[in-house]
């Protein structure tokens, strides 16, 4: 199979994950639900409303994952090429920096459409920025070692949630523990438990660039490496103990499989990274087989950091800036025609950026 052949299930992976992040923002920004929930209760208030919450529960994780995973092979691409390793993981600590930048300079103000510059929050893009910098000094070290490391950081993170402190102050100790452990206000993304999930796709990564060559071995590895995570959910969440912030009816129920996101629960750092798994593996049987169906998926992950900082600010603009739509006035199915339009209106943007990109030697446009 060719290369080009191989990473097709990465960029429509990844493009299905963004399709999806714009199916929750576009809900955010046209659902009439966030004017009466707390925006971290998914069971909201009818099934549809719970299924356009949960699915959007992919995004972060799979972002994640594929990140890792992609460093992974980035990196050692370039040191194949004869890049040392000290300059190769410098390259991936600016993209990273670069990421955070965005995330203060631009994602924040763009959620409001410019009305102010706000640095007082750290979210996703941050996150990411500040997983692929510490990825790129581990990337390289032995497959076990990065196994290692994301079980022993998921394992422990229950623990360190423990650790008292203020989240309602502005505190050195408030920024310490909402960077790195706990969810707040000024951060909703912790960078530890999601570094782990980074570096289980670094692992993932290196599996099926490396390790799985064939289409058959590939496919056979992954479903199984997701069963495993699958197994070790059950084990984790069946008991209800440690580890577990949600409670249950009973096993298998609907709330069987509520696992808190804000901060993520031991149960979630084990439940979605088998489902990323199960959807590559989907991708890899029906992917090559209806590539025209899934075609739009591919140019959104060829674009998806693009796909993120662009789609913001355009339906902010539509809602709050214009007036032209309403902002927060419908139900499902005005956030379902929301995202299809949002889709629709992006298609054309990314495939242009795409071309850009492919033809483009400046820095800061091959960051985009």
């Amino acid at each position: 199979m060719s290369q080009k052949a191989r990473y097709l299930f990465i960029d429509q992976l990844r493009g299905m994950i963004i399709a999806l992040m714009g199916l929750d923002h576009a809900s955010n920004y046209f659902n009439a639900v966030w004017k009466r929930v707390d925006y971290n209760n998914f069971l909201l208030d009818s099934p549809g409303q719970f299924v356009i919450r949960y699915l959007s529960y992919l995004c972060a994780p799979g972002f994640l994952m594929l990140a890792g995973a992609m460093v992974w092979l980035s990196l050692n691409r370039r040191i194949e090429k004869g890049e040392s390793p000290g300059r190769a993981r410098l390259a991936f600590v600016r993209r990273g920096l670069f990421l955070i930048l965005v995330q203060l300079l631009w994602v924040n103000a763009s959620w409001g459409c410019f009305a102010r510059i706000r640095l007082d929050h750290y979210g996703i893009i941050a996150c990411i920025g500040s997983s692929i910098v510490l990825l790129a000094l581990i990337a390289h070290a032995r497959i076990w070692v990065r196994l290692g490391v994301a079980l022993l950081i998921v394992l422990i993170h229950p623990i360190l949630l423990r650790i008292p402190y203020d989240p309602d102050t502005t505190s050195m100790g408030m920024r310490v523990m909402q960077l790195f452990v706990d969810a707040g206000k000024w951060n909703l993304y912790p960078v530890l438990p999601w570094f782990a999930l980074a570096t289980f796709g670094s692992v993932a990564g290196e599996a099926w660039f490396r390790y799985w060559k064939d289409d058959a071995g590939r496919l056979r590895n992954t479903l199984l490496t997701a069963a495993g995570f699958f197994v070790l959910f059950f084990v984790v969440r069946t008991p209800g103990g440690y580890g577990n912030i949600m409670p249950f009816d009973q096993v298998g129920s609907v709330s069987f499989f509520f696992v808190q996101k804000y901060p993520p629960s031991l149960a979630h750092n084990f439940l979605f990274p088998g489902l990323i798994l199960a959807l590559a593996s989907v991708l890899m049987v029906v992917g090559s087989r209806i590539r025209w169906l899934l075609h739009p998926l591919e140019v959104y992950g060829h674009t998806p950091f693009f796909f993120y900082v662009i789609h913001i600010p355009l339906l902010a603009f539509l809602t709050r800036r214009t007036g032209w739509l309403p902002h927060k006035e419908g139900e499902v199915g005005v956030a379902l025609l929301a995202w299809v339009g949002l889709l629709i209106v992006m298609y054309p943007i990314c495939r242009w950026f795409a071309g850009v990109k492919a033809r483009s030697t400046n820095t800061l446009i091959r960051m985009m």
